[in-house]
């Protein structure tokens, strides 16, 4: 299972890390719109996977501290989808 995710460009280390970065974030309203919460729990764990061998090699950054930086992606992804579901959702 484990090859398998990587072959389809899934870290399961780094999309953990996103998740809780996620987490973190989750406010009093979204908690209450299940839609919005998923979504926003979904594209901030996308972008810290996805985001961050890019912002690593862009910044020239250790992979030692990608879960760091898939943290810190994960918490920035949450709150910019969250500005934009509730602009375009309601």
């Amino acid at each position: 299972m484990k090859q398998f995710l990587q072959d389809i460009g899934i870290n399961i280390g780094i999309s953990i890390a996103g998740l809780f970065g996620s987490l973190l974030l989750i406010g009093k309203t979204s908690a209450h719109d299940l839609k919005t919460t998923i979504i926003s729990l979904i594209s901030g764990v996308a972008s810290a996977n996805y985001l961050t061998p890019i912002v690593s090699d862009l910044f020239a950054i250790k992979m030692d501290y990608q879960y760091g930086i898939a943290f810190v992606l994960g918490f920035l992804g949450l709150k910019g989808v969250e500005k934009v579901s509730e602009k375009f959702m309601k």
